[in-house]
Formats: structure tokens, sequence, C-alpha cells
């Protein structure tokens, strides 16, 4: 009995720790349930998805929301949202319900719809922007009409099993909770009224659940090595390996190479990592008091266009970044004093498209950094980040050892005018 209640400990620490993310240790998608008035059998509620993580995002094809009913319940209607399937509804004669399922699942509408079939802050195709990037843009909203429910307060039960894709898996929910209810201001910002039930359900997200494989890689360059490390071959496993494509092959000219496909099945340029996202940082230029650093991202699947992308990056010396070029940069505090992370995403209607595989699918930008004289130095990979995540995804580095090294005098391998000249150069500035 103890083995097995050591065991169920080990097995919930790990899933514990496996969706807790360091850098945005509060992030999580709550959603909120707020009865707004009683029916004659049920009750008409409005559901807000609030994402509260700093840089992960939904994005297209958006967000599939799903749950058992407590009891026979079903779904007058709905605006804003509908349910992918009606389900059997042959015992309703006169009025048909949208949803008789006893597992509704819910997707957001699409943009353009009916004025009539629209509800605030619905209708973007399930897209939800990053908390961090753009809190207005970080909400998605449906009304729904539920019957066969009970009528108050102490006969309405909460649904149960919530599921959240968003767009494929990763994001586990809890149970629904009951809090206070939630409060609005009238139009007028003079009178507030309140819901007349209101529950909660928290879903946090683990890459573990998503993908057993990273979605991206880091490689690394600088000025002062000839020495480019390379992604690790296979960082994101070599599954389409064999479905590759080659940057001149003649299927790129098909017409419908770049359609998603339904299951957002990748089709990837052939590499040796195979990933689709390849970050590439460089150590570009060292001066007195500041150095440099040159950001490229680079699309390696032609089926994909990245909208709202964030890319995040943990650097000790994030904490004096003085510019940054062509990119929009957000410092994270996760820790209040610790101020080593940043985000970094794209301008509107400049760079925020990063489009698929080709000649146009890779956006760049530069960073300018003070030294901190006291601890700044270019050995041991000092000038690299420690963690890379793009789209909320942790991305593999190269292994230590294979950063690109500091000259030094001593080795027989750097001998000669431009070796003694670059290690000047490094005497006088560090």
């Amino acid at each position: 009995m103890r083995i097995v209640i050591s065991a169920w400990i080990f097995l919930a620490l790990c899933s514990f720790s496996a969706a807790f993310d360091p850098l945005d240790p509060t992030g999580n998608i709550t959603i909120r349930w707020d009865i707004m008035s009683w029916t004659a059998d049920g009750y008409v509620a409005s559901v807000t998805m609030n994402n509260f993580q700093m840089y992960r995002h939904i994005q297209a094809p958006g967000w599939t929301l799903g749950w058992t009913w407590a009891k026979k319940e079903v779904i007058w209607s709905m605006v804003g949202a509908q349910t992918t399937e009606q389900g059997d509804c042959s015992k309703f004669k006169a009025n048909v319900p949208h949803c008789c399922k006893k597992t509704p699942t819910v997707v957001d509408l699409l943009p353009g719809v009916p004025y009539n079939q629209q509800f605030s802050n619905c209708c973007k195709g399930g897209v939800v922007a990053a908390w961090g990037q753009d809190p207005s843009a970080a909400v998605s909203a449906f009304q729904v009409s539920v019957g066969m429910a009970g009528t108050s307060n102490k006969t309405v039960k909460l649904p149960k099993n919530f599921t959240l894709l968003g767009p494929g898996p990763g994001y586990t929910c809890g149970p629904a909770r009951v809090v206070p209810p939630t409060t609005f201001l009238t139009p007028d910002r003079r009178r507030k009224t309140q819901a007349l039930m209101t529950w909660n359900v928290t879903c946090t997200y683990s890459r573990f659940l998503a993908s057993k494989h990273p979605s991206c890689c880091v490689s690394f360059s600088s000025f002062y090595n000839e020495t480019i490390t390379a992604c690790p071959t296979c960082a994101c496993g070599c599954e389409n390996k064999n479905k590759c494509v080659k940057s001149d092959s003649k299927l790129l000219s098909v017409v419908g190479v770049n359609t998603p496909k339904k299951d957002n099945s990748p089709l990837l340029q052939c590499t040796r990592h195979m990933c689709p996202i390849r970050v590439h940082w460089h150590v570009k230029q060292n001066y007195k008091d500041y150095w440099r650093a040159k950001v490229a991202v680079t699309n390696f699947n032609y089926r994909m266009n990245y909208t709202q992308w964030t890319l995040v990056v943990q650097h000790p010396n994030l904490n004096n970044v003085t510019q940054v070029f062509s990119f929009n940069y957000k410092p994270l505090v996760p820790y209040g004093s610790i101020n080593d992370t940043g985000m970094f995403y794209g301008m509107k209607f400049f760079n925020d498209l990063l489009m698929e595989a080709g000649p146009t699918g890779n956006i760049q930008s530069e960073v300018l950094l003070q030294k901190d004289q006291n601890t700044f130095t270019f050995k041991q990979g000092w000038a690299f980040p420690r963690k890379v995540y793009f789209n909320g995804e942790e991305c593999m580095l190269p292994p230590p050892e294979s950063y690109p090294f500091l000259p030094n005098s001593a080795r027989k391998t750097l001998a000669g005018p431009l070796t003694l000249l670059v290690s000047l150069v490094m005497f006088l500035f560090f």
C-alpha cells in the first residue's frame, strides 16, 4: 500500500513539474462561465476564455473546447461559437436544439460572420494572443443557452471533464470551481451588476503532453570564431525525414503545396535538424561599453505561416538591453528581482507574420546591449542564450562544448597575423 501511494505521489509531482514553466510560473488559460439569466428550463451563460500566458498564444486553426454535461443538458443556441456536431436530437419535436451531445465540442466562429451571430471578443477563428504581447486580444468569448439544466444556483450542476486543444494537445484542465460572481459595469460606468452564478476552469500547458520532440532548434556563430555551431542532428526528431522536400525540388512549384492540412501535418525542407523553426544567434560586434547580437528566425515548414509569433530568450545581459532593431521587445520578470529574460515579437503590419519556408520565410533583428563591467566576458559561451522559446515551445540548444570559443593565443591553430589582431582587440576590450 505504501509503495502504491509513493508511486502515485511521484507521478503527480512529475505531472506538476511537467506543466510548470519557470519563465512563466503563473501562466494559464482560465475559462470563466457566467450565468447571466434564467430561462424556463435552464440558463443563458457568457463563457470567457482568458489567456494569462505571457508568451504562449493560440494560433490557427484556433482553440477547441469540450466538456461533459453533469445531467441531460442540451444547448438550445449559441452566439459567437458553434459545436462541431449536433448529436441525436430526435426526441425534440418543435424546437430542435443546437446540440444534444453529452460531450459537446465547441469552436470559435470565423471572422466576417453576420452581426446577429457575433458576440464580444468572438469570431477570430479561435486565435488568441499571448497576454504579454497584446492583453486586449488575449481573450475569446461566446454565449450559450443551456436547457434541461436547472433554474437556480442549487439545481444547476457544473460540467465536468473540460478539455482544451490550442490547437493541438498540451493543455490539461482542472475541475470547474464555483467562485464569487463576476461583476460588470454598465456602459456609463455608474451602475454595477453581477452574474447570477460563476465558475472557473483553469488549464495549464505542458510541452511533454504536446509533443515528444521539440519544435525548434538554435544555432550559434560569432565574429571572433569561424566556427558555426549548427542545430543538433534530428533536434526535432526525424519522423519527417522521408517526406521532406529539397529546396530546389519541382514539387514547390505545384499549386496548393503551401495549403495547410486538416491535421496540421508539416511539409518540411530537408535539413539535418528537421525542425520547422531554427533560431540563429550571432554575436556580431564588440565595442568598449556595448556589444551587438543578431537574431534570425527561419521557417522550414512549407505549410505554416506563423502569425503573432513570439521569441523568448534567457540571457544574463538582457537586464541591460539598450536598443532592439525591427522587433518589439518586452522584458519578462517572473521573479521580481531577476531580469534576465525578454520576449521579442513582430511589429504589426511589418514582420508580425513569419511566412512559410522559402525566400521570404525568415525574419531578422539586432540587439544592442550594454556591458556589465563587473561580470562581462565572452568566455565559456557567456555571449549565448541559456534558453530560447519560440511560440512558447522550448527550442533545443547545441551542447555547450560545441559553442564558438574565444580565440586564445596559446592555441597553435590560431597562430597568424589575423589571430594576433583579434587577440589584441579582445585584450583591449575585455
